[in-house]
């Protein structure tokens, strides 16, 4: 089985995702989060870095576990109960763990949006959304019924999604974020879609929608934010020719 070098590979991701020169969210910490004995020959890859999914790793015998959601979000917190848990499962079983956030949702070819986007089949596709120092959305043009939009998003995620019916029946401009996008819907609207696909939002946006007069499509966090673990996950085991897995662990949200 091929033995990598964890600092070749790391070396690689922070590259192509351009790590240090994307902006995020303070409590984000992309990149390498945890390290293990320096050398990986099997990766997984999910949505979350939790105490569940990492017992799904350790099953699927992983050496570095690639992630959307790192085990930073917060200040810093005392390592008792199930974080000491946590940490001593990735410890004693040689796990690392890899985050990216914002770079991997803004990635032109494996980010989250232009995954789903391939997905749905959209194409011609722009730099949308204005985020922490760069544009992490897509957007484009593209005549179709929401309906049949309903349609493809359903077979892409696995999830049927929710409609807020706030503009007219044909999307004319489809803007992409994947993820908890929908309460920035009014930023959404302003850079000129009628059609705005995220994975979630609160209560009010339905409201606002309606005022707006733009469909949105909430897709599921989760469901939405599948895709870039896969697709940079697959562009490693290629690479490095080792082999990997993704790890299903849906919250339904």
């Amino acid at each position: 089985m091929p033995k990598v070098p964890l600092a070749q590979i790391v070396t690689h991701c922070d590259k192509i995702l351009r790590t240090a020169e994307i902006g995020d969210y303070d409590g984000a910490v992309n990149g390498l989060q945890m390290e293990n004995s320096g050398h990986v020959t099997r990766i997984a890859a999910t949505v979350d870095a939790s105490l569940a999914t990492v017992k799904l790793a350790i099953a699927a015998q992983a050496d570095l576990l690639i992630v959307h959601h790192g085990l930073f979000w917060s200040k810093m917190q005392p390592l008792t109960g199930k974080k000491f848990e946590l940490l001593q499962l990735l410890v004693e079983n040689n796990l690392a763990i890899y985050s990216s956030h914002l770079p991997l949702d803004a990635h032109p070819r494996l980010g989250n949006n232009a995954q789903l986007a391939e997905a749905l089949g959209l194409k011609n596709l722009k730099p949308f959304f204005f985020s922490h120092g760069q544009n992490i959305g897509l957007k484009t043009f593209a005549k179709i019924s929401r309906a049949e939009l309903a349609k493809r998003l359903e077979r892409a995620t696995g999830a049927k999604p929710k409609l807020l019916p706030g503009g007219k029946e044909a999307c004319g401009r489809i803007g992409i974020v994947t993820g908890g996008a929908g309460g920035e819907l009014k930023q959404a609207a302003a850079e000129g879609v009628d059609t705005f696909i995220t994975g979630e939002g609160p209560h009010w946006t339905y409201a606002l929608a309606e005022e707006l007069g733009v469909n949105v499509f909430y897709a599921g966090h989760y469901a939405t934010e599948t895709f870039g673990v896969k697709a940079l996950a697959a562009e490693l085991a290629k690479k490095f020719r080792v082999p990997w897995e993704f790890l299903d662990h849906p919250t339904g949200l």
